[in-house]
């Protein structure tokens, strides 16, 4: 299973979420974003991934309408297993400082 680091700044902007797009978010990651990781083959077109501008290796996904999360590989933490920096989470406006 892939491992993720959640920075602080993640885990504020993730409370200021309604428990339903925290759901949501949840879902996409654990029903979609994980599996397409152990594949290792490209991301479904559904989960919309793309780089952020101005910001290299920095990927992200939309989760729900206008909900974005940005995130990075980080170092390998479990031999073999991909490792995911969450940097933001919440509407489209998280990319004016990703």
């Amino acid at each position: 299973m892939p491992t993720f680091e959640p920075p602080p700044r993640f885990t504020a902007d993730l409370q200021h979420l309604t428990p339903a797009q925290r759901h949501r978010f949840r879902r996409v990651v654990l029903d979609a974003f994980v599996p397409d990781l152990r594949t290792g083959r490209k991301f479904r077109p559904g989960l919309r991934i793309k780089g952020v501008r101005r910001a290299a290796g920095v990927f992200e996904p939309t989760w729900d309408g206008n909900g974005r999360a940005t995130w990075q590989y980080g170092k390998e933490i479990v031999h073999g297993e991909q490792h995911i920096v969450w940097r933001c989470i919440g509407t489209h406006d998280i990319l004016t400082d990703p």
